[in-house]
């Protein structure tokens, strides 16, 4: 039989249908899966090298989600026309797969891991990337690869007041909370997304229904890989063993690496050195006869070993953190605001070692980025980049261009931000935010959303509110039951911790978050706590970040260029463009100003952007002057165009003229024209008729003038 197929059903809350089938595709992978939900089809496949590489003592795993452009029959839009690197949105989502997976690993297995996820088929309504961890989790299930396993991954969306389990591109759209959860049976691993300033028991609530259905895809799962009868995994050489070694690095080093940990120092070059002091001292222990036979390698993951276990026996017995702060306490903080006179907004924002330079740009709808996926195809008008230079770490690196974690970092920095922007048609700029990291010692995503919200407001861009960060840590013992919850933490903590979870709010809510777990057993309990503290720190920093600038400048900086969009009813569009161009062309010769023109939502919006006021003025002033609709009875500053003997044509909007009869000049009788008016003067005059029949305007000049006495009407 050419196929062995076996398929697995699991049903969504709204009764939707998620199959899972193996056995058809790419049967040489050491574990292959299709799952479908509607139209959207994710082929997964998993390969480990039997071998391990000697001297890893890392779990070497890649994941790569990528979207076929024929999945939604499309052609790529690049110049090659096929697909190329990844591109962000595949990246991140490969990251959402990775953070869910590479926990569940044994910790003492290093062989080479491939994850690929491929979109196949793609259907908007059912969205892929809610359901890539779970296909990557399901082709782990049909392999022999050793995985601490199942887990799976669902988005929750809070839509007109109700939660929703993976919904369509159509409802996300009114969506105020958006949550990528990722979790085994038991425990939530990773959280992810979005929100429109909501309450931290609204994310609670999210968690815990996102959770229960994880709980009916995990039991599908266990039930798929024993239909499939890969319940027994391959057997493997874990990490190499020295009891002896072991114990000789606790009985000499444990103590002083402990005292290493009590200094409070805030600098972690401090830290770091007394670390490398206990190393190098036990290493001239090691004696010219044992040196033959020294696996250093081994004694250095002992070592690193002692150190993760001192660190985290400081916090759990003293209370005590490794910079001697409070649990709850946040590092020092100083910002600057206009820190860069040629930007457009810029900012400096330094808490404790962590440093960001922040610079907003804001740019043309010609700056706009394209969107170029098999889901969609359209622009987008903010952008958010991080960078993460060696030397913030003190380290020699080289800069090979942005990597996944930049990427990640960046994006969540900008869901973080981008919920007090300026509506869609408040908002005529393209924004990039550019974060540079100047020095980092843990949370340095966190100082980009501080110091992108500051930079701005000193944009004068009107953002809604300030938004700032936070990173929260966890460090507990299953055994004791005993745990710290982490305010603002450290790199060294991040490392050492059980949990890095980042929330952005304003004062008002929560904006977004990020969670990865890196143990099993967090409660909800726990986690609210967390969620709590990380309120209190979050208002803490924005007291901090208020003493520096509260709201968004009254106006932009001179030197910024000026932008504004117009809307005009869809009819008035070819007005502005007018035959060929030449309308829209003319006004931008003659004010300077670039003009753009597009239709959308039945409306045309008209984006006009200048480098100085008067250009500006002089631009809409035309615009208006086309789009405006004559009114009888309206009064108008008119040019005189051209003379007749019966009287003149006189322009009193742009584009339109009048007759201003020889009887409508004055009160006085007027027998010719001569000397009476002259081309180019203006006047002033009143709109009196417009002929029903020929759309032509009658023009008067004499009804604003004073009526003489002896006239009659």
């Amino acid at each position: 039989m050419l196929f062995n197929i076996v398929t697995k059903t699991i049903t969504l809350p709204d009764g939707r249908e998620i199959t899972i089938e193996t056995g058809k595709l790419a049967k040489q992978a050491d574990g292959s899966v299709v799952v479908r939900l509607g139209n959207t089809m994710l082929l997964a496949t998993v390969v480990a090298n039997k071998d391990i590489k000697e001297g890893l003592d890392f779990l070497p795993l890649s994941v790569d989600y990528q979207e076929k452009f024929a999945s939604a029959g499309r052609i790529p839009g690049s110049f090659q026309r096929r697909e190329g690197k990844l591109s962000d949105h595949e990246v991140l989502t490969s990251r959402l797969v990775d953070r869910v997976l590479r926990p569940l690993f044994p910790d003492d297995y290093h062989a080479e891991v491939q994850v690929n996820i491929l979109l196949i088929s793609a259907d908007a309504e059912a969205l892929p990337d809610a359901l890539a961890a779970l296909a990557a989790s399901a082709a782990l299930a049909a392999s022999d690869i050793p995985f601490g396993g199942p887990v799976s991954e669902v988005r929750v969306a809070k839509i007109d007041g109700e939660y929703v389990i993976n919904p369509g591109t159509t409802a996300l759209a009114n969506a105020t909370l958006d949550l990528m959860v990722g979790a085994t049976y038991n425990d939530i691993a990773m959280v992810e997304g979005e929100m429109s300033e909501v309450s931290e028991e609204e994310v609670i609530e999210a968690l815990k229904i996102a959770h229960e259905a994880i709980k009916t895809q995990c039991l599908a799962l266990k039930e798929f890989e024993a239909a499939v009868g890969k319940t027994e995994k391959r057997e493997y050489v874990g990490d190499p063993a020295d009891d002896a070694l072991e114990a000789r690095l606790r009985e000499f080093a444990y103590g002083k690496i402990y005292a290493v940990t009590q200094l409070g120092s805030t600098n972690k070059t401090v830290r770091k050195d007394g670390f490398k002091a206990v190393w190098e001292e036990f290493k001239t222990t090691i004696t010219e006869e044992e040196a033959a036979e020294f696996n250093e390698g081994l004694a250095k993951r002992y070592f690193n070993d002692l150190v993760w276990e001192a660190s985290r026996r400081l916090v759990l017995d003293e209370r005590k953190r490794l910079d001697g702060r409070a649990l709850d306490q946040v590092r020092p903080i100083a910002s600057e605001v206009d820190f860069l006179p040629n930007a457009h907004g810029s900012a400096l924002f330094t808490r404790g070692e962590t440093q960001s330079l922040t610079t907003v740009t804001l740019g043309t709808k010609q700056d706009e980025q394209i969107v170029d996926t098999p889901l969609k195809y359209g622009y987008s008008k903010f952008m958010l980049h991080y960078n993460f230079p060696g030397f913030s770490t003190g380290e020699v690196k080289p800069n090979r261009g942005p990597g996944r974690r930049e990427v990640g970092h960046g994006n969540l920095a900008l869901r973080a931000l981008k919920k007090v922007l300026p509506a869609e048609g408040d908002n005529p700029y393209t924004i990039r935010i550019v974060s540079d990291i100047l020095e980092s010692n843990g949370s340095s995503s966190m100082a980009t959303v501080c110091a992108g919200s500051l930079a701005l407001m000193d944009s004068g861009l009107k953002i809604k509110a300030p938004v700032s960060g936070i990173a929260m840590g966890l460090i507990s013992d299953e055994a004791t039951g005993k745990y710290a919850v982490l305010s603002d933490i450290l790199g060294d903590e991040d490392h050492l911790g059980d949990m890095d979870f980042k929330v952005t709010g304003t004062a008002e809510g929560i904006t977004a978050c990020q969670m990865d777990m890196k143990v099993n057993g967090l409660s909800f309990e726990v986690l609210t706590e967390a969620l709590m503290q990380a309120k209190a720190g979050r208002l803490h920093i924005l007291g901090e970040m208020n003493k520096t600038i509260t709201e968004s400048r009254p106006d932009l900086k001179p030197h910024t260029p000026r932008a504004i969009v117009i809307k005009i009813d869809r009819e008035m569009i070819g007005a502005v463009i007018g035959p060929g161009g030449k309308v829209v062309q003319d006004i931008q010769k003659e004010s300077g100003a670039t003009i753009s023109i597009e239709e959308k939502d039945g409306a045309g919006f008209v984006s006009i952007f200048s480098a100085d006021k008067s250009s500006m003025d002089k631009a809409v002033a035309r615009v208006k002057g086309i789009i405006l609709v004559p009114e009888i009875g309206e009064i108008y500053s008119g040019k005189v165009k051209s003379i007749m003997p019966f009287g003149a044509f006189v322009e009193f909007l742009p584009g339109k003229d009048g007759l201003l009869h020889i009887s409508e000049i004055k009160w006085e009788r007027l027998e010719k024209m001569d000397g009476v008016l002259e081309v180019g003067e203006e006047v002033q005059v009143k709109l009196v008729e417009i002929d029903k029949k020929t759309g032509k305007y009658r023009l008067s000049r004499k009804v604003l003038l004073p009526k003489p006495e002896n006239k009659k009407d």
